[in-house]
């Protein structure tokens, strides 16, 4: 059993993640050695071109995907966590808006989408730091959280302690907040963990995987999280790309599993933020080493 509970009762806390991407991705036009290599076609040469089918399709999530997505979060009054590349909030200023608007939390996703594991540890604290200050630009608020494109280095934690960030959410381990140790560090961070199983990204990397499968697997996500609940606090993350979930044949998915968790009690929509604030207020910290 748990040493804590979540706020009012609540028997899971639904955690709705929004990664904002398109426009940061890697493209020879930003000066980088070859085209963005996640394509939802496949298609990736190590030729320095550009590939311009897969910009427009990463467009079509900033002119068409992002409003989609808003538009029903609106509806069903469903808080989000914006995990943002800081450049595609430049490049879209109306995400950072809606953002703003909504109260929802921006959380770093990088300075660009790019890969930080190349980077040495200087190089990374400025990644790190150009994130925050371009989203605290943007948003009117500094992020709390940090996600990377998936490949961390050994420095990724303490660097982001030092530059206060208040969690981390490069972990699939677990269905709830836990502390863990930082290398190179003697106070520990709290891990918000994620989720890639119910992450709509699976729609580009297996074709196969339809709108229909995402959705019974999300609700069945949500239902044993959601019973497991009653005995001690449960935590669902549910991964979302403009490009992928917003595009027309997608988008009634995400409707019809808001509506689907709407119909529940005891569902506490909260951003990664809330939930590791409140995790640090109410958990038992571990001693520093």
């Amino acid at each position: 059993m748990s040493n804590y509970q979540w706020p009012n009762g609540a028997r899971l806390a639904l955690s709705i993640v929004v990664n904002v991407e398109e426009g940061s991705e890697y493209n020879v036009k930003d000066g980088d050695k070859g085209m963005e290599p996640v394509d939802e076609l496949q298609v990736h040469l190590k030729k320095p071109m550009r590939n311009y089918g897969n910009e427009s399709n990463y467009q079509y999530g900033i002119n068409e995907g992002g409003p989609r997505i808003i538009k029903l979060l609106d509806k069903y009054d469903v808080r989000a966590t914006w995990t943002a590349a800081a450049v595609s909030l430049e490049r879209a200023p109306y995400l950072a808006e809606a953002i703003r608007r909504r109260g929802d939390e921006a959380c770093s996703h990088g300075h660009r989408w790019i890969h930080q594991f190349r980077m040495d540890e200087a190089q990374e604290r400025k990644f790190i730091r150009d994130a925050a200050d371009s989203i605290e630009k943007t948003t009117g608020k500094r992020p709390q959280g940090w996600l990377s494109r998936y490949l961390l280095t050994e420095h990724t934690r303490r660097l982001l302690q030092q530059e206060g960030y208040l969690y981390h959410m490069d972990d699939y381990s677990a269905d709830a907040p836990f502390w863990d140790s930082v290398n190179g560090s003697d106070e520990p961070m709290v891990i918000v963990p994620y989720a890639l199983d119910s992450n709509d990204m699976k729609m580009w990397v297996a074709p196969s995987y339809t709108p229909e499968a995402w959705l019974k697997y999300a609700k069945d996500s949500f239902d044993v999280l959601y019973q497991e609940g009653a005995d001690t606090p449960r935590m669902m993350s549910l991964g979302l790309h403009l490009r992928i979930i917003g595009r027309p044949g997608r988008i009634w998915a995400l409707e019809e599993f808001f509506k689907y968790v709407s119909s529940k009690t005891d569902v506490w929509y909260a951003t990664r933020e809330d939930i590791a604030r409140h995790f640090i207020e109410h958990s038992v910290k571990p001693e520093a080493n």
